[in-house]
């Protein structure tokens, strides 16, 4: 059985991260989707937050593992007994940073094999960030986080004042 691990901040999961983990489920029997840590990073939502979204997300999809991480990726991929590390890429800047940290990894988990899936067309601009900016400028930012979890983000979003 091949699996995966595809990790962020996923901060909010949007349509750009679907787009990934439905690649990976054509690539792979299992996939470990880790909301990670990043105590440097201000967050929107709670590490929890984003995890009980990305469940809803795949609920009912047994290939389909959500977990929160906090350490660094080459333990995830020791724990979760893979080799196979997901990376999107949109551009050339996000291979870039990718590879950096690509080639830093491999000094910690010589067996670690990357694999980079490029976004759709559609999804070429979407990130979390971009969804911020949106909130904070109140634009409509509905095209870019999925529809199953749109109304849950919402809501997170109303009861935090937002």
């Amino acid at each position: 059985m091949k699996k995966c691990v595809f990790a962020g901040s996923f901060d909010p999961p949007t349509t750009g991260h679907k787009n990934i983990i439905d690649d990976c489920l054509k690539i792979f029997d299992k996939v470990t989707v880790a909301v990670m840590v990043n105590p440097q990073k201000a967050c929107l939502l709670e590490e929890s937050e984003r995890e009980r979204l990305l469940k809803k997300l795949y609920e009912g999809d047994s290939r389909v593992k959500v977990i929160t991480f906090d350490g660094a990726a080459v333990d995830l991929l020791e724990r979760e007994n893979t080799v196979f590390y997901v990376r999107g890429i949109r551009d050339c800047a996000d291979l870039e940073y990718e590879n950096r940290d690509r080639f830093a990894s491999l000094k910690l988990k010589s067996d670690m094999v990357t694999v980079y899936l490029p976004s759709d067309k559609q999804n070429i601009e979407v990130s979390s960030s971009l969804v911020k900016n949106f909130i904070k400028f109140k634009k409509d930012f509905s095209d870019y986080i999925p529809k199953e979890i749109l109304g849950d983000f919402v809501s997170l979003l109303e009861s935090k004042n937002v």
